[in-house]
């Protein structure tokens, strides 16, 4: 069912309610209004009936409906008459109560004919007049008094007639409404569809649509536009990231085609010149899966950690550090670490691969037997190298991708590893910042959210 016919069908089911509940509502109304005139008029004709010492009533109908009798508290009527009206649980409550009973007010039906009927307790002792004859109820009875119905039904019937009219009218006026409706609320729903669909066709992320005014299609359009500004610059980061990949790759790539070249004439170097080339092509190699490591990595983009679990941050530090040893080793470069023991949550993988990062960025800078100092305590781990520091107009831009600060231009590394310790951060839900040391050198501070640490688990510090 399509949005506009279930528009319809609720403008329609709810016209429907309200002219069903108002007729029925209007109907009830009349009726109690019609039955209520009629009791008024029977509880007149009874006070004068009775109004008298010795009232005369006879047992007998009077007209289509309109009766008059008498019975006693055993269910007789006066001598020789027969009943004309029939002897109700209503009549004979009233007739045993000994004058007691409330008026009872009752439709029921004489002769085939829908009347409205009045029962009276009357009295012990209770004197009247039936047929020329003085008549005494010893022990109370009860007086009937009945009107026709028969107007009271016909208007009723009347109205009826207009009420069903009344509701096939307003049915149909609901349809037409709701379609009219319809055609009204989805116009402009209809125009934002056209123009999605047009910059679906196009492609064009960079077009947006008119922002509209405060209502909700306002708000629809708005947030489409935000989507697709997103959406445009997630694709401008990615046609970035390729350009700008093509372009690091390039280099080692064509410094391993010239290395290759020469390698065909192996045979003709000399042995230590063999030794330098091997090693060239393997360096180059390493610089070629460190990189495409690193592109790896970045490409995860926003995507949400798979593994997520409570770890002990410190015990990761110190394995950094102990591989960053190794590699500090023939530059005589030595990483003091102090750590506290301190829990984290999430993907030691990923975040294992940012501390080695910082401490490769850190033997980078660092100068020949100099120190890095590594300090881990309560989520947040601070590197200290002292090398030449930060350049304060580097700083806005050291953690994005493929920037390289203009000192670091001579020296390996693709640029990624400061931007990869940036996205691991802020998927983690942590940070990381950078300033310029006192004395001299860069201080990294990278912090993650502390956890408490599982049940069972030795918090010792190290």
């Amino acid at each position: 069912m399509t949005f506009r016919s279930r528009l319809v069908l609720a403008a329609t089911a709810a016209v429907l309610v309200v002219v069903v509940l108002g007729s029925i509502a209007t109907y009830l109304v009349a009726y109690n209004s019609l039955v209520t005139s009629i009791d008024v008029n029977l509880q007149a004709g009874a006070q004068a009936s009775l109004a008298s010492p010795v009232p005369d009533i006879p047992n007998l109908c009077t007209g289509q409906g309109s009766c008059i009798q008498v019975v006693g508290s055993d269910g007789s009527v006066g001598p020789g008459s027969p009943p004309v009206l029939p002897l109700t649980n209503q009549v004979r409550a009233s007739a045993t109560s000994q004058g007691n009973a409330p008026d009872r007010y009752f439709s029921t039906t004489v002769g085939g004919s829908a009347v409205r009927e009045l029962a009276i307790a009357l009295p012990p002792r209770f004197v009247y007049r039936a047929g020329g004859i003085t008549l005494q109820l010893p022990t109370g009875g009860a007086a009937q008094f009945t009107a026709p119905l028969t107007g009271v039904n016909r208007e009723l019937g009347r109205l009826a007639l207009a009420l069903w009219i009344i509701v096939i009218i307003g049915i149909t006026m609901a349809i037409l409404l709701g379609l009219a409706v319809g055609r009204t609320v989805l116009r402009p729903l209809n125009s934002l569809t056209r123009t999605v669909e047009e910059l679906a066709a196009s492609t064009d992320a960079g077009k947006l649509l008119d922002p509209g005014g405060p209502d909700e299609l306002g708000r629809l359009r708005r947030a489409f536009n935000r989507l697709l500004t997103a959406l445009d610059a997630s694709r401008v980061s990615q046609r970035q990231l390729v350009l700008d990949a093509s372009h690091e790759l390039r280099t080692p790539l064509t410094s391993l085609r010239t290395n290759m070249e020469v390698a065909r004439r192996l045979e003709e170097l000399e042995p230590a010149d063999r030794d330098v080339l091997i090693s060239d092509v393997l360096t180059q190699m390493d610089e070629l899966t460190s990189l495409v490591g690193d592109l790896a990595e970045l490409a995860r983009g926003e995507q949400p950690t798979v593994t997520s679990e409570p770890f002990r941050l410190d015990q990761i530090v110190l394995e950094a550090v102990e591989v960053a040893t190794t590699h500090g080793r023939s530059r005589g470069v030595v990483f003091d670490a102090s750590v506290a023991a301190t829990w984290v949550s999430g993907a030691p993988a990923r975040i294992e691969r940012a501390i080695d990062n910082l401490l490769d960025n850190a033997l980078k800078w660092s100068p020949d037997n100099g120190v890095v100092e590594v300090s881990c305590s309560e989520g947040v781990v601070v590197v200290r190298d002292h090398g030449p520091g930060v350049d304060p107009s580097d700083v806005d831009f050291i953690f994005d991708r493929f920037y390289r600060a203009p000192g670091a231009r001579g020296r390996p590394g693709s640029g990624l590893g400061l931007a990869i310790v940036a996205q691991v951060a802020h998927d983690e839900g942590g940070a990381v910042d950078t300033y310029q040391a006192e004395g001299g050198g860069a201080v990294f501070r990278f912090s993650l959210p502390v956890v408490a640490a599982p049940e069972g688990e030795d918090d010792d510090e190290r």
